[in-house]
């Protein structure tokens, strides 16, 4: 079955997104096996004034920067025998207080993760480091519920700067984007006119080029959980390659599975993988299915099982992060997605 056949629900959902003005620019791709069906339309920028989307541009992917680039370079460190996922995160990081969260808590969203920063946005570089590391703890609730929050990337992140020297974001450059030969693709620092804009923000003007996120922005290459910008293309690739190549070689097959399974402590099967949000396919084996979301506007659904992906790249952001319409509409597509996707 055709693509355009199979999938009209989602595809007329991701239509209307554009049509209705939801987004000013869409990228999308919905790939099985060897089909595909890609699309970059609508408008770079709209204020200060209009600028077409040219295809291949950048979009900031805020919070997929967790899966495609920390990820895979925390599992090489595994894979390594440089760090283990029920490691103690006091080991690398003392400062932190609390019970005895894991490398797999962080890493799972259950590492019940508490502390309030005041002022957070006014901190420089130092400060916010600091604060990040004196007033983190470990609540009640370590292993016993999923509580979604950036700081587990980023104490993990640090992790990994504590093992290899070098700070997270220039380990992920050197370890999965090299080698994976996406430079052109993926990138923390990408051409700012070949970059989609995003918010049109009082403090620092029309965001272009620089990460989104407030707290990527300040710690910038010690931030794990945001700051990587990337295009369709290059997330297509690295689609395929995870799913059909062991991401490029770079992790064993053993590791990838990994991603595919629940890995929190708790017992039962939950929805959290390695970074990964977990659903179930809706076929008849009900395999796990990979998924994840940036704040930007970003989305991804990847099936290794039946070679079946969704792809989305927005900047919903665009002039203003008030956006909760978009939250709406993505939650739809990806109800229709994987209700479609089945079709056989």
């Amino acid at each position: 079955m055709q693509i355009q056949t199979k999938y009209q629900k989602t595809l007329k959902l991701l239509t209307n997104m554009r049509i209705n003005k939801v987004v000013p620019a869409l990228s999308y791709l919905i790939f099985e096996g060897n089909q595909r069906l890609k699309v970059e339309t609508g408008w770079a920028k709209i204020t200060p004034e209009l600028e077409p989307l040219r295809p291949g541009m950048f979009y900031d992917l805020a919070s997929l920067t967790k899966v495609i680039g920390t990820l895979p370079a925390i599992a090489q460190l595994v894979q390594a025998g440089k760090l283990n996922w029920d490691d103690q995160v006091k080991t690398f990081l003392p400062e932190l207080k609390g019970k005895n969260a894991t490398i797999r808590d962080l890493l799972t969203h259950t590492a019940a993760i508490e502390g309030y920063i005041p002022h957070r946005n006014e901190l420089n570089h130092a400060e916010l480091l600091q604060a990040i590391l004196n007033t983190e703890s470990f609540g009640e609730n370590l292993a016993k519920n999923i509580c979604y929050t950036d700081l587990g990337l980023i104490l993990v992140g640090l992790i990994a700067e504590k093992v290899t020297g070098k700070p997270i974001q220039e380990l992920v450059t050197e370890t999965v984007i090299q080698p994976l030969g996406l430079t052109n693709e993926l990138s923390y620092h990408p051409p700012v006119q070949g970059t989609v804009p995003t918010e049109l923000s009082k403090k620092r003007g029309l965001i272009r080029g620089t990460v989104h996120d407030p707290k990527a922005f300040v710690l910038q290459e010690q931030c794990g959980s945001a700051g990587l910008f990337g295009t369709l293309t290059g997330l297509e690739r690295y689609a395929h390659e995870l799913l059909e190549n062991n991401l490029g070689g770079l992790l064993t097959t053993t590791m990838i599975q990994s991603f595919f399974h629940d890995q929190t402590r708790m017992q039962g099967m939950h929805n959290r993988s390695f970074g990964w949000k977990l659903f179930l396919s809706r076929g008849k084996d009900r395999h796990s299915v990979i998924s994840h979301t940036g704040f930007t506007g970003t989305f991804m659904i990847l099936d290794q099982q039946t070679d079946q992906g969704l792809i989305v790249l927005t900047n919903r952001v665009h002039p203003t992060a008030k956006n909760d319409r978009f939250l709406e509409l993505r939650d739809q597509i990806i109800a229709s997605y994987l209700n479609e996707k089945e079709k056989s």
